[in-house]
Parts: C-alpha cells; sequence; structure tokens
C-alpha cells in the first residue's frame, strides 16, 4: 500500500473539526509563548490531557513567565498542579528549568533543540515540540500518538518514538513536519485509540494497515 501523505493530512484536518485540541495547541493559538508550550509540555508527560489543561491554566494564572516561576515556592507550584503524574518531582522541574533559563539563556526559551535537550526534563519530543509551535521551525515531534498511528497504518516500521521521529524526518514531507503532531495526537485521543480503536468512523481507513490492531469497533 502506498500511502498518500497529502490525502491522508486533508482528510485528518477535516476530521478534527469540533474535537477538543491539545492543551499546547489552545497556548499556540492563544500566545505561541514558547516559555508556556515548554512548561505544559512538562506537565502533560505520563498525564492525561484535559489533567494537564486544567493544571496549565491554574500554574499560568500565577506564574507566565521564569521569574515569575522561580518566584513561587515548590509546595506551591505542586499544589497548583495537582494532580498530574508525579506532581513533586514536576514542581521541581519546573522551577530548576525556570531558573536555567534566567540564568544561562537571559528569560528567553532557546530555540534550538540540542540547547533545549541540556534543560532537565526535556526530551526530543518536548524539544521538537518547543521548537515547532513555539518558534514555527522546522522539527517533527513525535509522542505516543504519532508513534502507534504512523506504525498502525503502516506509514513507517518503528519500535519506539524517537526511531519514528527519525523514519519521519527521512520520508514525511516537510510540509507537513509541524502540523502533523497536532493532527495524530487529537485523531488518536478521539478515534485512533491505542486499545479497540474507532475504526468504523476513521477518515483515513483506506490508507491504514491496521497494523497491531486486535479488536477495533
Amino acid at each position: 500500500m502506498k500511502h498518500d501523505m497529502a490525502a491522508i493530512v486533508v482528510a485528518l484536518r477535516q476530521a478534527q473539526e469540533g474535537m477538543q485540541k491539545p492543551i499546547v495547541t489552545e497556548l499556540v493559538e492563544r500566545t505561541r509563548d514558547p516559555y508556556l508550550i515548554l512548561i505544559s509540555t512538562i506537565l502533560s508527560l505520563r498525564t492525561k490531557d484535559e489533567v494537564t489543561r486544567e493544571a496549565s491554566l491554574r500554574l499560568f494564572e500565577r506564574a507566565g513567565t521564569p521569574r515569575e516561576m522561580i518566584a513561587l515556592d515548590e509546595k506551591t507550584i505542586a499544589e497548583l498542579i495537582y494532580p498530574v503524574g508525579f506532581y513533586r518531582n514536576k514542581a521541581a522541574t519546573v522551577q530548576e528549568v525556570s531558573a536555567v533559563i534566567l540564568e544561562r539563556y537571559g528569560g528567553v526559551v532557546p530555540d534550538d533543540i540540542d540547547e533545549l535537550l541540556k534543560l532537565k526534563g526535556v526530551g526530543r519530543k518536548t524539544a521538537n515540540l518547543v521548537v515547532t509551535m513555539g518558534y514555527g521551525k522546522p522539527g517533527i515531534c513525535v509522542d505516543t500518538h504519532v508513534h502507534r498511528i504512523m506504525n498502525r497504518i503502516g506509514y513507517v516500521s518503528t519500535s519506539t518514538p524517537n526511531e519514528t521521529e527519525y523514519a519521519l524526518r527521512k520520508k514525511l514531507p516537510t510540509e507537513y513536519w509541524i502540523e502533523i503532531n497536532d493532527l495524530l495526537v487529537t485523531y488518536g485521543q478521539n478515534v485512533c485509540k491505542p486499545i479497540s480503536p474507532l475504526c468504523s468512523q476513521c477518515a483515513i481507513h483506506q490508507h491504514c494497515r491496521r497494523i497491531g490492531v486486535i479488536v477495533h469497533r
């Protein structure tokens, strides 16, 4: 099966209309602030998006810049972001990252993946998301949804999100690099779910090999 990525992207754009968007997408539409995107993404790790959304909004009402964040004590940050996963550890990470951004980068979040990877708690997914959504620079953010769906439809054959990122960098047309994460995260949360995906409602079923799908609806 040869995948028509242009057709897939068009179908995904149409399908996600009316669906709840990821919190990072909301932040981009509101402010395109790399710092808010960075912190929200750190909070989102191993946490449901609806929990991340509420926690991020509570936190950003109190602190929306690195300087405002380090003015809060770690306990307050933990209370504001509860019940995100590992909220105490993440509170410490948020404070440390904010301090480093102030001290090392003059309060400006780096726009380079390698520099971002030097920050505590920042992996390739987070770094790519900040670079693409915060600065509009080329990059491919691969989370579990992107990794799962791209393998499920048979566009790539990889074992980890990092492998998927590198495979997509070689294969995916650059015009879709920034957009693909948003499209597949939203679609993965609503239709192409990890277990028992809603194949009967799928807008790209004709492009999908259903690799690894045992039960579907």
